[in-house]
């Protein structure tokens, strides 16, 4: 350590350099982790030698919060959050950390006083694609609330080995690469070979009798595979309170068959390791094939098995019975990917531990919360009851003796009305039978939510409406909400410093408080200071624009920015109309006096989905040509910025002016981008649907570019007979934009491209394109006369960054753990002589 001294001195100095948050303690951690974690000096150490054990040094501050978290909770007779997601969106820890621990610019200073390159360590971090966009980076928003909520907490999900894959742009198209975030080691998380569970597949039951003359059922797999915990801690922010995301790694329960060596067959040997180990190695397989839909069932099965045997066996640890399980863990169901837990733990509860059905059914019924993410039918999982027998025996047997005894009381509620039981029913019993595993959430759960007061309204209005008359007293809604550490502390440091300076920061904590910027929004100091801030992130993402695709943008133009993901009914193809009109017009006079504005789309489309990926190459195709044609003459600018992630939303929530949120009415359940977007800033344009309801009613009607048919008219005209060809027929402006896409203006004469596209809007159009598109161009054109007036635009900016409280997940969380969760703070001290953050 550099000096001499007696034992206590020593053991002190090494303590500081494990826990200390001085610059000195950091300093020290740094080095040693340097050479004894990495074995490296200083002078051949590569960038990855430096992020490695600067990740370290901030871990080990961590694991001592972790640790004494572990042992507060132990020590309490306390109820725990246990939240099960197929996906969490992390993005990079790093900053995310060390704004949390309060050291962040300490740190960042440190690293460059020493000759480092700061940005160089941030960007060289990969981020963990663990899932596919808005449901899994809303369980990480929660999970963070929970830890700076002091709530003991427990996040479980897979611990996949290549997340969602990587996006570049080739020839116009959306390529898929391997997103190996692996490779260079994660520092983040620990892991615990100890913790491992057995989880079997396929096979048959045999019903047998007991000893005591009771009927057991065992399950005859024909398969078995090992669930591994990886541990990562979660900190809250400037609090001591670190909880765990316990994500689980498929293993073979037999690794090398020693025998099938011995006789020359090397690849037997290892099949079963190769077998099993490919059950967690990619996010969500495209499920299109039979075997894709395996594999995702084996997915979900296999985690909820881990988690539901980890919390089982954390109850015993704590000498508590397994019929006080659900006083233990408030388990709540991150959409129905999780929903196998409700047979799961009926199983474990009957199988394992002996249970009789109605203490078993009476336990589960009281431990899961259900939140439901979806309107769109198509996307409530159903399971074929032959894939679903063949992988899971027993729990289709504890499923129909659910429904069984469910529908019972369906029919003696609703006599002679067999439609109903039918809709109710967990069998779809048309064409090939389905396990539908949205009504075995709702009839195995306490609590059922929504995720925006339009989403609940229409699931108890249509989606879910027979459970709603059945279980009124199940339902809420708990509109969703984003972490104002990540998406405003992190993401845009600039404007965090201007609001902490104006109005203190306890609005990183309590989003409310920035109602005290309302104050100075007709303030010209601060204004000037707001468009100085907001012009320094358009460079930024100008300069990141520049560099990954060569595309020269002017950072004094509207920004107009749509990132997502690529889905038909978020209408990225809608936007790309309004980018036509604007285009037409120009080619019809090149001197029309319209505001320069550069539109930017982001997002990826699910490897199989073919509508969504040609949407992504007419955005691509249609900035080759707009960019390029001289009448244009840089008034507008096209961008696709690839590989949309995480980190790469710092570059562009900062720097939105306008936030496109055009989804077709009744159709996003919420949407969480819309509160990013305003948090920083940006305006909206929007339908009325998910949050953007509640958004514009927070940031005000005149500070909300509104469009479109409302959930119920979209409603009324699909039920009237929708005709999309007639209104393409009355509307000149629309068809010349249809008809230049369709002509082979974009494709180099090549008119069939683009006809799958032309052709389901001229004939289809689910998501009623013609039916808003006037609106939306007209309401397009009030944007760009609003942008003219900056001194208004500027207004409207900030106060719709000051009216956004209501979307901080904080307050999502607060609400989860006072109606449903039932759960209070418990607070983490540090032994005396330790630094508190």
């Amino acid at each position: 350590m550099g000096r001499q001294g007696g034992a206590g001195e020593q053991t002190q100095d090494l303590w500081g350099s494990r826990r200390g948050l001085s610059l000195a303690a950091l300093k020290r951690g740094f080095g040693d982790h340097l050479r004894y974690s990495q074995g490296r000096i200083p002078k051949i150490a590569t960038l990855n030698d430096q992020y490695m054990a600067l990740a370290y040094t901030v871990k080990d501050r961590l694991l001592h919060r972790w640790v004494r978290s572990a042992e507060t909770y132990m020590k309490g007779d306390l109820r725990a959050v246990s939240y099960l997601s197929a996906e969490f969106l992390l993005g990079p820890q790093l900053a995310n950390n060390l704004i949390n621990l309060g050291i962040y610019e300490e740190v960042r200073e440190a690293v460059e006083a020493s000759g480092g390159d700061w940005n160089a360590l941030l960007e060289h971090e990969p981020e963990p694609g663990l899932g596919n966009g808005g449901l899994g980076r809303l369980a990480a928003c929660f999970l963070d609330s929970l830890a700076t909520l002091q709530i003991p907490s427990i996040g479980y999900g897979i611990r996949y080995e290549f997340g969602i894959f990587s996006q570049s742009i080739q020839d116009g198209k959306q390529i898929e690469t391997t997103d190996k975030w692996l490779c260079l080691g994660n520092p983040w998380e620990s892991h615990r070979p100890e913790i491992a569970y057995e989880v079997k597949l396929g096979g048959h039951t045999e019903h047998v009798q007991g000893d005591d003359g009771r009927r057991q059922v065992r399950w005859v797999s024909n398969r078995v595979v090992k669930g591994v915990a990886y541990d990562t801690p979660v900190l809250g922010y400037k609090v001591n309170t670190c909880n765990t995301l316990r994500l689980w790694k498929a293993e073979a329960a037999e690794s090398f068959d020693f025998q099938a060596f011995n006789v020359g067959d090397y690849y037997g040997a290892v099949e079963e390791k190769v077998f099993s180990e490919n059950l967690t190695k990619v996010l969500y397989p495209n499920d299109e094939p039979t075997q894709g839909k395996q594999l995702r069932l084996e997915q979900q099965y296999f985690f909820v098995s881990c988690s539901l045997q980890d919390m089982l066996r954390m109850c015993s640890m704590g000498n508590l019975p397994p019929t006080r399980f659900h006083q233990v863990f408030s388990v709540q169901l991150n959409d129905t990917h999780p929903a196998l837990a409700v047979p799961e733990l009926m199983r474990l509860l009957l199988d394992e531990h002996g249970l009789g059905w109605d203490e078993a059914w009476e336990v589960t019924q009281k431990t899961f919360g259900y939140t439901n993410h979806t309107l769109l039918p198509e996307a409530l999982e159903k399971w074929p009851l032959p894939l679903f027998r063949s992988l899971l025996p027993r729990h289709l047997e504890i499923v129909f003796e659910i429904n069984h005894r469910f529908l019972e009381k369906v029919r003696a509620r609703y006599v002679g009305d067999d439609d109903r039981a039918a809709r109710m029913s967990l069998i779809d019993e048309t064409d090939e039978k389905h396990v539908r595993m949205a009504n075995l959430a709702c009839v195995g759960s306490f609590a059922i939510n929504g995720v925006a007061e339009l989403h609940t309204d229409l699931l108890k209005r249509h989606v879910l409406r027979d459970f709603y008359e059945f279980f009124p007293e199940k339902f809420s809604n708990k509109t969703n909400g984003v972490t104002p550490r990540r998406f405003i502390v992190l993401s845009n440091p600039r404007l965090a410093d201007l609001i902490t300076r104006k109005v203190g920061d306890g609005w990183i904590t309590d989003l409310d408080q920035l109602r005290k910027l309302e104050d100075l929004a007709e303030d010209e100091d601060f204004k000037s200071e707001w468009n100085r801030i907001k012009r320094l992130n358009k460079i930024d993402l100008s300069e990141a624009i520049r560099d990954r695709t060569g595309i020269v943008i002017d950072p004094d133009s509207l920004f107009d920015i749509q990132v997502k993901r690529f889905h038909e009914y978020k209408r990225q193809h809608l936007n790309v109309m309004h980018v036509l009109t604007l285009y037409s017009r120009m080619k019809q006079d090149p001197n029309i006096d319209i505001s320069p504005r550069t539109f930017i789309f982001g997002g990826k489309a699910a490897p199989g989905y073919f509508m969504a990926k040609l949407i992504i190459r007419l955005v691509n195709a249609v900035a080759n040509v707009v960019n390029h044609d001289p009448d244009v003459r840089d008034r507008i600018k096209v961008v696709f910025f690839p590989d949309f992630n995480v980190k790469n939303s710092r570059l562009i929530y900062p720097a939105a002016d306008l936030s496109e949120q055009i989804s077709t009415a009744g159709k996003e359940a919420s949407g969480t981008g819309n509160m990013k977007f305003s948090m920083n800033g940006a305006l909206t344009i929007g339908a009325l649907d998910g949050a953007n309801v509640e958004i514009r009613e927070e940031v005000g009607p005149e500070n909300f570019f509104l469009f479109g048919l409302t959930a119920e008219e979209v409603y009324n005209l699909k039920s009237a007979g929708y005709r999309p060809r007639d209104i393409y027929e009355s509307n000149d402006q629309l068809r010349t934009v249809i008809d230049l896409i369709g002509s082979g203006h974009f494709s180099s004469g090549e008119s069939e491209l683009f006809k799958p596209l032309v052709d389901s809007l001229l004939y289809h159009d689910e998501y009623l394109l013609f039916a808003d598109y006037q609106s939306y161009a007209d309401c397009q054109d009030r944007v760009g006369r609003t942008y003219r007036d900056r001194n208004t635009w500027t207004r409207m900016s900030i106060l719709n960054a000051a009216r956004m409280g209501k979307f901080s997940s904080d307050r999502a969380i607060r609400q989860y753990c006072d109606e449903i969760w039932k759960v209070s703070p418990v607070p983490i001290s540090l032994e005396d002589g330790d630094e508190e953050v």
